[in-house]
């Protein structure tokens, strides 16, 4: 981290430049960023909300499937967004970080920032499409250090990624996979009520539960995160913390030949 910070203004230049990258030669330039999951989210709502009037069962925290759907999707396309693209960063700098003294943390870092420029902005909007719902309750206050929690999460977890990554390849694959399905194994796209009680412990073995619900219980009904996932929020940091530490401990000598 201090690192990151003392190359700020680098790592600012660097976020700019990787987002004017991915939308290079396109009439629309970087606006597609924003447009391609606004436009994802609001297929969500026109179809389910608007063509289908999909209503969900009781003890639901939305009354429109459309409405319960936008919430999740979102925080999970993004978090998916952000992770998959820092665990490859640290292979696609491969050759700059074998000519230049850059620590490494630099492009996870710069991945993960360049995904947040597009999803965070979008997450916050749902504030202002979602403060009918709760009567602009005190509790749309946490959305913002919700979303910042979000951002350190995918660092960390990217970060991880990255560098098991480098050194075994077959590690992107599987993580891949694992966020194609994990998006099943979290309360997204049903409410958590609707998960069997005596299994619903595994839904918190994925990282994002406690983000999807915290968002959730703000945007939905109102009301402060649960103390629960405030608490599995701080875990799970916590844990990718130490991992990250322990691996780069361990690895830092060799991840320039792993590259």
């Amino acid at each position: 981290m201090g690192a990151l910070f003392r190359l700020r203004r680098l790592l600012a230049v660097m976020t700019r430049r990787e987002l004017q990258a991915r939308f290079a030669g396109s009439a629309g330039g970087v606006l597609w960023a924003w447009m391609q999951p606004a436009l994802s989210i609001a297929a969500y709502f026109v179809v389910f909300d608007l063509v289908f009037a999909m209503r969900m069962g009781d003890n639901a925290p939305a009354d429109r499937v459309g409405t319960f759907l936008v919430v999740g999707m979102l925080a999970w396309m993004s978090f998916n967004d952000a992770v998959q693209r820092a665990m490859a960063s640290l292979v696609e700098a491969g050759a700059l970080l074998q000519k230049n003294p850059l620590p490494p943390a630099l492009f996870p870092a710069r991945a993960v920032l360049a995904s947040a420029l597009v999803y965070a902005p979008l997450q916050l909007l749902l504030t202002v499409a979602y403060w009918p719902q709760h009567q602009g309750a005190p509790a749309v206050l946490a959305m913002l250090p919700l979303v910042l929690a979000q951002v350190l999460l995918a660092w960390l977890l990217g970060y991880l990624l990255a560098v098991l990554t480098a050194a075994l390849r077959d590690v992107a694959q599987l993580a891949g996979f694992a966020l194609s399905v994990g998006v099943f194994a979290a309360p997204v796209l049903f409410p958590l009520t609707l998960f069997p009680e005596r299994w619903r412990f595994l839904l918190w073995l994925n990282p994002m539960t406690p983000w999807v619900l915290s968002y959730q219980a703000v945007l939905l009904q109102g009301q402060w995160p649960p103390a629960q996932a405030v608490l599995a929020m701080a875990l799970w940091l916590l844990a990718l913390a130490l991992a990250l530490d322990l691996v780069l401990r361990r690895g830092r000598d060799q991840l320039v030949d792993w590259l």
